[in-house]
């Protein structure tokens, strides 16, 4: 939509995160007004990395806060939020779910409360998970799949996902949710996943660690493609209200393996290292993997880069990141 972000207030919660960071760089490209909630401080993340928590707003807090949510919405005359705060590490959620639940349940109705007091706020795009279907005997997920995680990450994303049909349908929120698999891409520094990780590992020389026994079979969506998903979806809720309270998939609709994705890392990187495979990962879901059918017939949508160009612009990333200082 031409000139659709120019100046338009947008609140993005999570921008020191992974697809936050690149969300922010994209908002900022097409003239937007960002204000992000940033409860960290966190110097290698893109938002810093880049200079670009110098062109936004910034409000110090975090989502437990329901009197600053709104203070924040009201002063900065929100119009759209976009919401990707969360804690999205399973082996933390694993030892620590009250924090896990706390972050991503309770943070997401004080948001969208706040959201429903505010009468500025027109659209409301909710990052979900596919996790929240939890482990299905029918694959790929579509968006009529049963919500039923059952371990704690799983259970949080199953809640919050939930909660937001609450309150598009009871109290008529304009807010939409999207499910997506496993984001990859530069600019993620939680090294215990298997991109970051793997890479970093090569380009000391050191074997990649496999937590699994590299057989779970994931859906991984390259960070840029996320990002522009969720503005193409605000997009989209501003020409058709109707669609408040859906949800969608987005993916590339690609069956992968652990040790799949760490072979296709190591011959791109050009190594003969063998992954050390460690089976020691618990309470992981073995076989997931999206449908992003109603994406595109309803939305337009489809992504923009395929899986070896989403790896070869994240290895560049990291070689670039990694070779200068932050080993």
């Amino acid at each position: 939509m031409t000139n659709f972000w120019q100046d338009r207030s947008v609140l993005v919660t999570g921008a020191t995160g992974l697809v936050g960071g690149w969300l922010v760089k994209r908002l900022l490209a097409s003239n937007a007004d960002v204000v992000c909630l940033l409860r960290d401080r966190v110097p290698q993340c893109e938002l810093y990395r880049c200079g670009d928590i110098n062109r936004v707003r910034s409000v110090s807090g975090d989502l437990a806060n329901l009197d600053l949510l709104e203070r924040a919405l009201g002063e900065y005359e929100v119009d759209t939020v976009i919401h990707l705060a969360a804690q999205t590490i399973v082996g933390i959620a694993n030892r620590n779910p009250v924090s896990t639940f706390e972050s991503n349940i309770r943070g997401t109705w004080n948001l969208l409360e706040a959201c429903r007091r505010s009468p500025r706020v027109k659209h409301v795009v909710v990052a979900s998970s596919d996790k929240a279907y939890g482990d299905q005997e029918v694959l790929p997920y579509s968006e009529d799949t049963p919500l039923q995680g059952r371990h704690p990450y799983d259970v949080s994303k199953s809640c919050a996902d939930l909660i937001c049909h609450t309150y598009a349908h009871t109290y008529g929120l304009p807010v939409v949710v999207t499910r997506c698999g496993n984001f990859y891409g530069g600019g993620d520094l939680n090294w215990n996943r298997i991109v970051p990780g793997t890479i970093r590992s090569i380009i000391r020389d050191e074997r990649p660690v496999i937590r699994s026994d590299g057989h779970f079979v994931r859906d991984y969506f390259y960070v840029e493609d996320g990002a522009a998903a969720y503005m193409h979806l605000t997009e989209k809720l501003a020409e058709n209200p109707q669609l408040r309270g859906e949800a969608f998939n987005f993916s590339n609709e690609i069956q992968m393996t652990v040790l799949q994705l760490v072979g296709l890392i190591t011959s791109l990187m050009g190594s003969k290292l063998e992954p050390d495979v460690r089976g020691e990962a618990t309470n992981e879901i073995r076989h997931q993997y999206l449908s992003a059918e109603k994406a595109r017939r309803m939305l337009n949508w489809s992504p923009l880069f395929d899986l070896d160009q989403g790896l070869a612009s994240t290895v560049d990333w990291y070689r670039n990141f990694l070779t200068n200082g932050q080993l």
